[in-house]
């Protein structure tokens, strides 16, 4: 219950009780959160308290309203460690969500003059271009387009990425080990076209994702990902070599 003698405002005590029903999952994504008249009831407070309390929430993008209907859970941004390797596919499912993805184009190109510099090929050279919207859940969270070598990966299909995730692929028809990769991130505002795939706004802004996936010393895959920026944190742990 609310402590009405504490130094906390009430109405930041009710977004930590609130708050703490999301962590827990007593409150999942998209449930309904009590009426404003439900929560007075309940925490014996203000409406105008109830009303702050709810409009910090929004404001944090933790809640959102459909008129008519209610208050809602927001789905929750996904904070992805940059520390080792990882895959969308994989990360969805250690959050458990479903992982899908829409195969948008697959498309057997030649290289330009930047994508040949990024995958250290010759320019012209045969790649295949797979263009992908990844879901989770089945929403919309990152517009993905990526290159790969038509020597290393031969007779690859449509068919073939769209029954298996694509680093799964890698490693069972080609026997490809991941051996690293690098990436590049910056923000960006994102085009009509990316905007309306991800269902967000012209212009909202997202994360421009630059990755190159080695094997051994070999570039096996060069993407570029737009990550919906109300969706992804990315954070890495760093060391000190302080005495």
């Amino acid at each position: 219950m609310l402590q009405k003698n504490d130094r906390l405002p009430l109405y930041y005590q009710l977004m930590d009780i609130i708050v703490g029903q999301m962590d827990s999952g007593e409150l999942k994504e998209h449930d309904r959160l009590p009426s404003e008249r439900e929560l007075c009831e309940l925490y014996d407070v203000s409406r105008t308290t109830v009303r702050q309390t709810m409009q910090e929430l929004e404001k944090s993008k933790l809640i959102y309203k459909i008129h008519g209907k209610g208050t809602f859970v927001s789905s929750r941004v996904i904070d992805q460690s940059l520390v080792s390797f990882y895959s969308f596919t994989d990360e969805m499912k250690k959050l458990g969500k479903d992982p899908t993805s829409q195969i948008l184009a697959f498309n057997t190109i030649q290289a330009d003059a930047h994508i040949a510099g990024q995958m250290r090929i010759e320019e012209n050279e045969m790649i295949y271009q797979l263009i992908r919207l990844r879901l989770a859940d089945g929403e919309p969270m990152m517009f993905e387009t990526s290159y790969l070598p038509t020597e290393r990966f031969p007779q690859l299909k449509k068919q073939d990425v769209t029954e298996v995730p694509l680093y799964q692929l890698f490693n069972e028809k080609y026997q490809v080990t991941i051996s690293k990769a690098k990436e590049r991130f910056k923000a960006i505002k994102t085009e009509k076209e990316v905007a309306d795939k991800l269902q967000i706004s012209k212009d909202e802004p997202s994360l421009f994702i630059e990755r190159l996936t080695y094997e051994q010393e070999n570039i096996v895959e060069y993407t570029v990902t737009i990550a919906r920026g109300d969706k992804f944190t990315y954070s890495v742990q760093l060391q000190s070599n302080a005495d």
